[in-house]
């Protein structure tokens, strides 16, 4: 990080008290002080990577935390990361575009939602000199695949944060891999050190924005798309999917009384077999185990409820081995 030797923002100037400062705007929804602080750390010497990955991403974890510890409501959550939006874009603008270095694509995974991590990305990749072309959340494969036939990028930036998603990932890189283009992977949904990036054909993968950079560096124009994903040992994930909707209603019909709001349960069954569907893609049962804690520390006092519900899909997957034993790994009685 770089800074100048000024103290006119005050306890701002370093990165812990740059965070601080900036939660603070986001926990009073003050996006005009927020933008001004992170503008004003720009002009400071600030790069757009020092503010946008050392400060607004390192918030909106902690919000993210927040929100999953009880400590704020989802409104609270939304109404933060809209104020990060805004600022996002304010840096967006005062840096411009460029595009002495090449042209490169970024489309969230079809069905994913969460967007501001792939915007911070794009921001800092275009403020390292390459053209960006930031197509937003939940990009359908097929749209993909045609805009990268008009415009012939350099490479695609796939973002995925939910590894639930990993099947919809790993469908939207092939399509990619098809038009010869080569994609590199980023976000928490291809795992810990991007540990499932090569399972569903990423050329390459990154942990952040800075990580992007450097790959895109390091290899310049990559030079082909990488080696095709290796085939999953059998086609459970398949399977599952098929058999998403009736599974739910099933589970959801045992667990529900009569007259009480379904949608929860529906709702959870449906991303345990999301996640289940990709851990069987990729081979890996701890993608389903760390969904499962996570949705234990959402939960809380509820997990009795999480415990019924694998239980249920165990009971109505009994003819596909690997996902009993996955669920069962990742069960109560594991």
């Amino acid at each position: 990080m770089t800074v100048d030797g000024g103290t006119a923002l005050g306890e701002a100037t370093s990165d812990g008290g740059a965070v601080g400062a900036y939660l603070d705007h986001l926990d009073r929804v003050d996006p005009e002080g927020a933008t001004r602080l992170v503008l004003d750390l720009l002009d400071r010497g600030w790069s757009v990577a020092d503010v946008l990955v050392d400060v607004v991403s390192v918030a909106q974890r902690e919000i993210g935390r927040r929100w999953l510890t009880g400590g704020w409501s989802v409104a609270q959550e939304h109404a933060a990361t809209h104020v990060s939006e805004q600022v996002v874009a304010a840096v967006g603008r005062r840096t411009g575009r460029s595009a002495g270095r090449g042209h490169v694509v970024l489309a969230c995974v079809e069905g994913e939602w969460h967007a501001l991590a792939a915007r911070i990305v794009a921001e800092v990749v275009r403020a390292s000199g390459w053209r960006v072309t930031f197509l937003g959340a939940s990009v359908p494969p097929r749209h993909l695949v045609s805009y990268l036939h008009q415009t012939g990028p350099d490479a695609v930036l796939v973002s995925c944060v939910q590894p639930s998603r990993l099947v919809r990932a790993a469908r939207m890189i092939e399509a990619c891999r098809a038009t010869g283009v080569p994609v590199v992977a980023g976000g928490p949904g291809f795992g810990a050190g991007g540990r499932w990036a090569t399972a569903v054909g990423a050329a390459a993968c990154g942990a952040s924005a800075r990580d992007a950079v450097e790959l895109l560096d390091r290899h310049g124009h990559l030079a082909s798309a990488g080696e095709p994903a290796p085939p999953p040992p059998d086609d459970e994930h398949v399977a599952v999917l098929r058999r998403r909707r009736e599974v739910v209603q099933g589970v959801t019909r045992a667990l529900v009384p009569a007259g009480a709001d379904a949608d929860p349960v529906a709702d959870a069954t449906a991303q345990v077999l999301d996640s289940l569907a990709a851990a069987l893609l990729v081979g890996d049962p701890e993608l389903l185990d760390e969904f499962v804690r996570w949705q234990r520390q959402a939960l809380g006092t509820r997990d009795s409820l999480l415990d019924a519900i694998l239980a249920g899909c165990a009971t109505a997957l009994t003819e596909h081995p690997r996902a009993i034993r996955y669920l069962r790994l990742v069960g109560a009685d594991g």
